[in-house]
């Protein structure tokens, strides 16, 4: 029988949907159950499914599969993620016709002319892209879903379980109204999250000063993270050629970039433009430093990015090797002052003014830093690396000079907060938020820091960061080295801004107005799913504030519980709390530490989260995935060509869960091969499989059946531990290394050999059936009657383990190693040497007093002083003397790093009886006689073997 991965796989798809195969209920008897829980993030439908995502699903899924067969009740669900606006913008960017909108939809995932005009409403385009892509994606790959607990997050039933979180949630004073700084695009005109972003993601709120520099009436505020410099500042830079604006702010008249306007209009500001003017307006112009009094002069330069704060830039040239390089090219620059009107000697009498002494560094340290950097020009890549470098030590190190006053002498990281402070109270410093960097909506809009009266979590208070806290301590961390980040994204979450202007989702309950945003209400629907087929047995009306404190807080909660609550708080209690959450790691920093907070908040510890599992990123042929370019892999496509068993086990074989991995189409193919060879040596066995009774083993049975044994252990453990690919490898690739050792060392048609063959695809096939589940499930059932999932985990037999005989067949498989590579040396020689064709081979073992060292070596350790202690007290080892000494050297040499029962084991072979029993097997490897001996009164003194290193001799007749 061939193998043909889409006819099994299409049959075996269809026998499990018949079957409601992973449909799972709480038992009649729940004591008697163990259930698992697994959970994975919802998709966002907003596009395709891509590989991917695939492996972000097909992850848990193995998990899922490998907990069933070790007996447990596993729930594994799936919902749809639509609330925001992305599906919105989607929709809007598709109705205006964007090209770059269409091509993606139509290019890289074969949306046909015919449906496009159904993806022209939010939910339209999002049950396409859940029902053509996303669920038929996760059916193709076979994962273990329990289909009958999907919903979306708009769903009715779901917004009023988010309804009741947010009730409780500002019932207990986690929920405040109040000013902050928020994510917000221009676009859309509302605040934007993470998950609504192209760009930016990791972009950090920063808290500008404004220096208010002044020109007459008119302020020219100047922005800075580094107010203390302000004593340094000896000129300005503008964008003689971008569009600048006066206007009246807060009763005054600015002067500040286009771009400015609207952000300080959006940061509480009252601004009212007057009139635009280019930057050139301001170009040779003087403006007055609010501190010093003095006057600066203002530069031209293309470098200054008027999006960017006000678009007007204070210089600190003996400060900034950015400012310092900038000062040296407009001093050289005199046609170009000349063109603006600028007197080149005007610009050529600016120094450097030092503010501040550092140790290792001159008085003007800009200039030290570019000097010793060998910096020339303001293009020399090497120069934002000097400036950063100097920005921090000046902050941890650097003291103010005299003309500081009462700061004086102080250390910069301790006086720039009290510094800029006192000169806000004074009027001479205002204030202004930016990002760290770019950040664009995936509508396209720019995003700007805007402050909005909004309602916020406050992940602030700090009963509650305690109880986040306790949730991390709790939990299990896989990999553990992530556990701190968790810990160190609670200590920095401030306020979180919870809602929308518009959107899909809820509404906030108390003010319609409004709509709960994404990763507000996302955080704990894993709940959810433990009840969610059977809500849809209730009205929607009766899902009130009661109904859901009843189900989740028990009949003493309200005064009157209604009953079907009391039903479903069952089903809730015996699923929760989730096992494990398999999610990726850049969530850390948002969602996952959001699930911790509200479940530390709104359950009891026993419902905590007991683990996290993080996932790395994929590539695709070494670069980024990237949908918009068209350079991604669709699920369907793959599993096309090569099967979905071979899409799943590259995906979970190529990296641990945790790494990144990178797709590549020939290593696909690879895998696609080897499953077929699998096939097909187990179709011989299937054919052929032996007899039913164990007969008797020979030694090479017996060592393949104990290694087996080895492996068991291998794969449980790295499963107990979700370590996917050490797991396949080792069930898979590692074993297939046995089998081919053992294939060659043996006659296959013996009774006792097919027996044993047949026992190990057995076991293979149970270990494997997480990963590759068609394909073991069928051949399971060809071979037992039994699909592999249905037949329990393996389990070690220690019966089978046998330490002494893998040690002995290692110790053959080294010796083949060690004639092949003599024999390669006399092969390679200048001249033909017969010897590398031998008639006879003689194998020389150690003779026992060796032996009895090494035995010594095994008890002792790899602890050279310590063993020749120990056989200097043996007599006819002590005369001996030096060629003891010398064997003590390289035994303990060959021990060192070896495990103490790997050392026990070869103590306890006869080494000589190995290589006898192997004697025809080595015959027949090198068509040569094998002779075997042993060192002693019958035998060269000068063979020099050690044990487990016997002499080798090839000989010719």
């Amino acid at each position: 029988m061939d193998y043909d991965p889409q006819e099994l796989e299409t049959r075996w798809r269809r026998r499990w949907a018949e079957e409601g195969r992973y449909e799972a209920d709480p038992a009649a008897d729940a004591a008697d159950e163990d259930p698992t829980f697994i959970t994975v993030p919802y998709p966002y439908p907003s596009g395709g499914m891509h590989i991917g995502h695939a492996r972000t699903y097909t992850v848990p899924d193995v998990y899922a599969r490998y907990r069933r067969q070790r007996g447990d009740n596993v729930l594994f669900p799936i919902a749809w993620h639509v609330t925001g606006t992305p599906i919105i913008g989607a929709v809007e960017r598709l109705k205006k016709g964007e090209e770059e909108q269409l091509s993606v939809l139509r290019d890289t995932y074969n949306v046909d002319e015919d449906t496009l005009q159904d993806l022209e409403t939010p939910m339209g385009y999002a049950r396409h892209f859940i029902e053509d892509h996303y669920k038929k994606g996760m059916k193709d790959l076979g994962l273990s879903i329990d289909w009958r607990r999907e919903f979306t997050t708009n769903d009715e039933r779901y917004s009023k379980f988010v309804t009741w979180q947010y009730e409780t949630l500002r019932d207990r004073g986690r929920l405040e109204k109040g000013l902050h700084p928020v994510k917000y695009c221009t676009n859309e005109e509302q605040p934007v999250t993470t998950h609504d972003l192209l760009e930016g993601e990791e972009a950090e709120f920063q808290e500008y000063t404004l220096i208010r520099f002044g020109r007459g009436d008119t302020i020219v505020p100047m922005a800075t993270l580094r107010p203390e410099t302000v004593r340094g500042v000896t000129n300005a830079y503008i964008d003689p050629d971008a569009d600048y604006v006066i206007a009246d702010v807060d009763d005054e008249e600015w002067f500040v970039s286009a771009p400015a306007v609207e952000k300080l209009q959006l940061q509480g500001y009252e601004v009212v433009p007057k009139r635009t003017v280019s930057g050139e307006h301001l170009v040779g112009e003087y403006v007055t430093n609010p501190i010093t009094g003095d006057d600066v002069l203002v530069l031209p330069a293309a470098f200054v990015d008027d999006e960017n704060a006000t678009g007007v830039v204070m210089s600190v040239p003996a400060h900034s090797p950015d400012d310092y390089v900038a000062l040296q090219e407009a001093k050289a620059a005199d046609e170009r002052l000349a063109d603006y009107g600028i007197d080149p000697a005007d610009v050529a009498a600016i120094d450097p003014v030092p503010i501040l002494s550092i140790e290792g560094y001159g008085e003007i340290p800009a200039k030290t830093a570019v000097e010793e950097a060998g910096i020339e020009s303001s293009t020399d890549p090497a120069l934002e690396a000097a400036t950063q470098e100097l920005y921090n030590r000046e902050f941890h190190q650097g003291q103010l000079n005299d003309e500081y006053g009462e700061f004086a002498g102080e250390v910069v990281e301790d006086v720039r907060d009290r510094f800029r402070e006192a000169h806000r109270e004074e009027g001479a410093f205002g204030t202004m938020q930016e990002f760290s960097e770019e950040v664009v909506c995936r509508c396209g809009g720019d995003v700007v820091v805007a402050e909005q009266d909004t309602w916020f979590l406050r992940y602030n208070d700090e009963d509650w960061k305690r109880a986040a806290h306790d949730a991390v301590a709790e939990m299990e961390a896989i990999p553990e080295n992530t556990r701190g980040e968790y810990d160190h994204t609670i200590d920095w979450l401030n306020e979180w801004p919870c809602i929308r202007n518009y959107g899909l989702g809820t509404h906030l309950p108390w003010d319609e107005d409004f709509v709960i945003e994404p990763l507000s209400d996302s955080t704990i629907y894993m709940a959810y799913y433990t009840i969610a087929h059977r809500l849809r047995e209730i009205p929607t009306e009766d899902l009130d504030r009661e109904f859901f404190d009843a189900l989740f807080y028990g009949a003493d909660a309200v005064e009157d519980p209604d009953e079907r609550a009391l039903e479903l708080r069952a089903e809730w209690r015996y699923w929760y709390p989730v096992t494990y959450r398999f999610s990726a790691n850049d969530l850390i920093s948002n969602h996952l530490t959001f699930y911790l907070f509200h479940h530390a908040e709104l359950f009891d510890p026993e419902q905590w989260p007991d683990g996290i599992v993080i996932m790395g990123m994929g590539l695709l042929e070494g670069e980024k995935m990237s949908s918009s370019k068209g350079h991604v892999v669709l699920p369907g496509t793959a599993i096309e060509e090569y099967g979905a068993d071979t899409v799943r086990f590259f995906l979970l074989n190529s990296a641990e869960p945790w790494q990144d991995y990178d797709w590549r189409a020939e290593q696909v193919a690879s895998v696609r091969n080897q499953l077929a060879r699998f096939w097909n040596r187990a179709q011989d066995i299937v054919d052929d499989p032996g007899p039913e009774k164990r007969p008797d083993l020979a030694t090479e049975d017996r060592w393949l059946l104990s290694r087996l044994q080895r492996t068991v252990a291998k794969v449980t453990d790295a499963m107990e531990g979700s370590e996917t690919r050490t797991a396949s490898q080792a069930a898979f690739y590692d074993f297939e290394e046995d089998l081919r050792w053992y294939r060659r060392r043996t006659d296959r048609s013996r009774p006792a050999a097919r027996w044993t063959l047949r026992q190990v695809l057995e076991t293979r096939l149970r270990l494997l059936a997480p990963f590759v589940p068609f394909l073991t499930n069928e051949l399971h059932e060809q071979l037992t009657g039994t699909p592999a999932e249905d037949a329990p985990w393996p389990e070690i037999d220690a019966a089978l383990l046998d330490s002494e005989i893998e040690a002995a067949e290692s110790q053959v498989e080294r010796l083949v190693e060690d004639i092949q590579g003599i024999q390669q040396s006399l092969a390679n020689a200048e001249e033909a040497v017969p010897e590398a064709d031998p008639d006879q081979i003689r194998v020389t073992v150690a003779a026992d007093w060796k032996q009895q060292v090494f035995e010594t070596v095994a008890e002792v350790g790899a602890d050279q002083g310590a063993v020749m202690s120990e056989v200097m007290q043996e007599p006819d080892l002590r005369e001996r003397g030096n060629a003891v000494n010398d064997l003590v050297g390289e035994l303990t040499e060959f021990a060192r790093g070896r495990e103490d029962a790997d050392l026990d084991a070869l103590a306890a072979i006869d080494e000589a009886a190995a290589y006898e029993r192997a004697a025809d097997f080595l015959g027949e490897e090198f068509d040569a006689e094998v002779v075997v001996q042993t060192e002693g009164e019958d035998v060269e003194a000068q063979k020099q073997a050690v044990p487990f290193r016997p002499a080798i001799e090839l000989e010719v007749e």
